[in-house]
């Protein structure tokens, strides 16, 4: 065992002394990345890769980019870390107006969390306050976060550690077209019986209000599932009906991510009551908040706070990459790499029957595995997908309902040769695998 190695091991075992056992690594032989630069990464050993999952999408422009970097830097210069939201700060004033203009949301106010988790219990919040009831809607497959109430909207057993909730929840269709009674139904067909069955809990499942329902655009732990275009417009018109509330969970489809919307829920051609995000907006700073409605936000009556959300340091961060986002039209990079690279995908998932599906949009793409004989999902391919690309220099993401996909987000800088490159890994791993079985 050489020294690297052993210094590895080494801190495996310290790991795993004092950290919990639910808290998962990759890989076999799990790295620790030292640096970064750009789209790539260096781990302890002097390995060079190309990073394909961002952080879980949170390194959203890539790594040491300097005007994040010196934004932050100006920050830490003024000695001020933090001071409180009973004091007025400017950046956080200066972000919030930006995020509230692009929301298109009416008379929209912004309230700044650490997390996705903190803000989608903040938006559960408002809408259980306003509607009055505990009653919420939520998607098969979902996640929405770690916390008691999130855990409660999410739908993956995996991620469900009891079946306790602050809330009353009826999970609903749209993200499941894998299942024996959707398959080989169009687009519009789907669309139809999802809302059928929607109507159908209304009728059947709730008593009385219901507050609102919450929905990822494309579902991140469940494995980049998504709802076709126009669904969410459909059940919104039902929710309107009755008054009830839309909150769209954009943590990992916001900021132009999809490539062909600035937040997901936007594809649909919807605007909702309230948008939830974090990951991203702070390139790597702990950023989350909720933009809703000025009569939803302002609407508790209790006082409130985040101690540290929208801290000087983190609003610093995320007002230079918003504005790098905006300034460089990332967007626009996110629909021409995505499109070369699901395209390339989809071309190589013909000739291998360990591809059981390829699907995304922009630059949040996944490669779903099975086993070729049976067409049963094969977490155990996935697995060696994640070491082969490894050896070949890429990082990827793993997820689904059963563990078998391969999710990926690369950050929204990434170039074309780039993407080309990671194309290619990919693609070898996938013909490397398949040739083994």
């Amino acid at each position: 065992m050489n020294r690297h190695t052993q210094c590895m091991s080494d801190l495996l075992a310290r790991h795993r002394a004092v950290m919990p056992n639910w808290v998962a690594l990759y890989y076999n032989e799990p790295i620790e990345i030292v640096s970064g630069k750009g789209n790539r990464v260096v781990d302890a050993s002097g390995k060079s890769y190309l990073d394909f999952f961002a952080g879980i999408l949170t390194n959203m422009i890539g790594y040491d980019v300097p005007e994040v970097r010196e934004a932050v830097e100006r920050q830490i210069a003024t000695g001020v870390v933090h001071t409180s939201t009973v004091y007025l700060l400017r950046g956080q004033i200066e972000l919030a107006e930006k995020i509230a203009k692009l929301s298109g949301i009416e008379n929209a106010k912004v309230f700044f969390t650490n997390s996705g988790t903190e803000a989608n219990e903040t938006a559960l919040l408002l809408a259980t306050y306003a509607r009055k009831s505990d009653q919420v809607l939520a998607m098969r497959q979902s996640y929405h976060g770690r916390s008691f109430g999130a855990l409660g909207v999410t739908s993956n057993r995996s991620w469900k550690n009891n079946s306790l909730s602050p809330l009353n929840v009826h999970f609903l269709h749209g993200a499941d077209r894998h299942l024996t009674q959707f398959r080989g139904l169009s687009d519009a067909d789907y669309v139809k019986v999802c809302v059928e069955d929607l109507r159908h809990v209304l009728s059947t499942a709730v008593g009385g209000d219901v507050a609102a329902l919450i929905a990822e655009p494309i579902q991140g732990v469940g494995g980049f599932t998504m709802a076709p275009d126009g669904l969410f417009a459909a059940y919104k018109e039902v929710l309107d009906e009755q008054g009830i509330l839309f909150i769209s969970d954009e943590v990992q489809t916001g900021w132009g991510r999809t490539g062909s919307a600035f937040f997901g829920i936007q594809n649909h051609g919807v605007t909702p009551d309230m948008m939830t995000f974090a990951k991203g907006i702070g390139n790597g700073f702990a950023v989350g908040g909720v933009v809703a409605r000025g009569d939803l936000m302002d609407g508790l009556h209790a006082t409130g706070l985040a101690t540290f959300g929208g801290n000087p340091i983190s609003m610093a961060a995320a007002n230079a990459t918003l504005d790098y986002v905006l300034d460089h039209d990332l967007q626009a990079n996110a629909a021409r790499t995505g499109a070369l690279i699901i395209d390339g995908l989809r071309e190589a998932a013909a000739r291998l029957p360990i591809v059981g599906d390829v699907r995304g949009k922009g630059l949040m793409f996944a490669v779903e595995l099975v086993d070729p004989a049976t067409g049963a999902p094969s977490p155990a391919l996935a697995a060696r997908f994640m070491e082969e690309t490894k050896k070949a220099g890429l990082l990827a993401g793993k997820g689904g309902l059963h563990g078998n996909v391969l999710r990926m987000a690369p950050p929204l800088t990434l170039t074309t040769e780039e993407a080309a490159e990671g194309l290619g890994i990919i693609v070898n791993a996938l013909e490397v695998i398949n040739a083994e079985i």
